[in-house]
């Protein structure tokens, strides 16, 4: 199979799909690997070190889109990039379909086969994909939102550990998956007063044995959720519903009882955010400032740590690329349920139910052939 890893082109975006590994990997198992020119600078990955693995430097993107029976990305493909898109071409990237109809609506126009990382599911529920990321983002939150609460950007001026004499800041995190986990695990290092709030006891249970009372554990309610965000620094927001639109959990009304100058991160804001008031942001121009909170809403957070991300991402993805190469997508999602949760569009026709809810469309089940 001919594999194409086009130069990611949204704002400040410099992880690549795969590392010189991953390529070697392909190109021993008979695979063609197109890379284009200059796509693992931003993750320091040089193009003379994907020749050594292997694979074949191509000029422009075209060369890549044109000729790849599979295109591996790691963002989205953008407007400008629609296209390069051609029908029973191959999209294995992340997609986040339910915050984005107009892309929802190319993929299916153009009769792409979209599986997408984060609806990649194994069958005791984990997103083996999406955890990297989610990792990254976690661990990034607290370091931006210790940058929101800086007086330059319009925070309330206070340090998110304190000092001895000085209170810690307090940190409210929505959600308790993979993101919440790694920002409670910076938050709590760090000597902030952490509340983590999710509607799951057995993962509630598992954070109060793991941090050993340094944090509060409490249920998802409305009024634990109101009393946590308005006594809060910092709110962390990393609701996750597989594929779906996240829940708005913090109203404009809740985040006017915030303290002028507390921050809110919000992770979810690929799957739409889980404010009233959050809104895609870029690296260029992460924070803005409404209703006098600081809010930090990057879509591609992991972004921001391109190096880290692409070698992180690629550990987990490349077992699933290699095995979409080796057996072609079709006996691939036969033979591995996982894979076939990942399947969002096919031949013009949506296929995963939670998109299909964001939009209020309809949903073709998958029949494996």
């Amino acid at each position: 199979m001919k594999i194409g890893i086009p130069k990611e082109i949204k704002t400040r975006e410099g992880r690549v799909a795969l590392t010189p590994a991953g390529v070697m990997a392909l190109v021993e198992r008979g695979h063609r690997v197109l890379v284009e020119k200059a796509a693992g600078n931003g993750s320091g990955i040089i193009d003379e070190q994907f020749e050594r693995a292997g694979g074949a430097i191509m000029d422009t993107p075209e060369e890549v889109w044109d000729n790849a029976d599979m295109i591996l990305k790691v963002k989205e493909p953008v407007e400008s990039e629609f296209k390069y898109l051609h029908e029973g071409q191959l999209l294995f990237t992340y997609l986040h379909l339910a915050a984005n109809e107009n892309l929802t609506r190319e993929l299916m126009e153009r009769k792409i086969i979209g599986i997408a990382y984060e609806t990649i599911q194994l069958e005791d529920g984990s997103l083996p994909l999406l955890a990297p990321m989610s990792a990254v983002a976690g661990r990034l939150a607290i370091q931006m939102g210790c940058a929101c609460l800086e007086a330059k950007y319009g925070g309330k001026g206070i340090l998110l550990s304190g000092v001895p004499g000085v209170r810690p800041a307090k940190v409210t995190i929505l959600g308790a998956g993979i993101s919440g986990l790694n920002a409670a695990h910076l938050a709590v290092g760090m000597g902030a007063l952490v509340t983590i709030i999710d509607i799951n006891q057995g993962r509630l249970n598992y954070l109060e044995d793991l941090f050993h009372s340094r944090a509060v554990t409490l249920m998802s309610n409305p009024t634990n959720v109101e009393e946590s965000v308005a006594e809060a620094d910092l709110v962390i927001g990393s609701v996750l519903i597989p594929g779906a639109k996240t829940p708005r959990l913090i109203t404009r009304d809740l985040l006017r009882k915030m303290g002028e100058g507390s921050a809110f991160v919000d992770i979810a804001i690929d799957q739409g955010g889980c404010s009233e008031t959050s809104r895609p942001t870029t690296h260029d121009t992460p924070m803005f400032v409404e209703e006098g909170i600081v809010h930090y809403c990057v879509a591609n957070m992991p972004g921001a740590v391109p190096r880290t991300s692409t070698y992180a991402l690629t550990n987990l993805t490349l077992p699933f690329a290699c095995e979409l190469a080796d057996k072609g997508w079709v006996r691939a999602l036969r033979e591995n349920r996982s894979l076939t949760k990942g399947l969002n569009v096919l031949n013009g026709s949506l296929m995963n139910r939670n998109v299909a809810d964001a939009f209020g469309w309809d949903c073709v089940e998958y029949a494996a052939a």
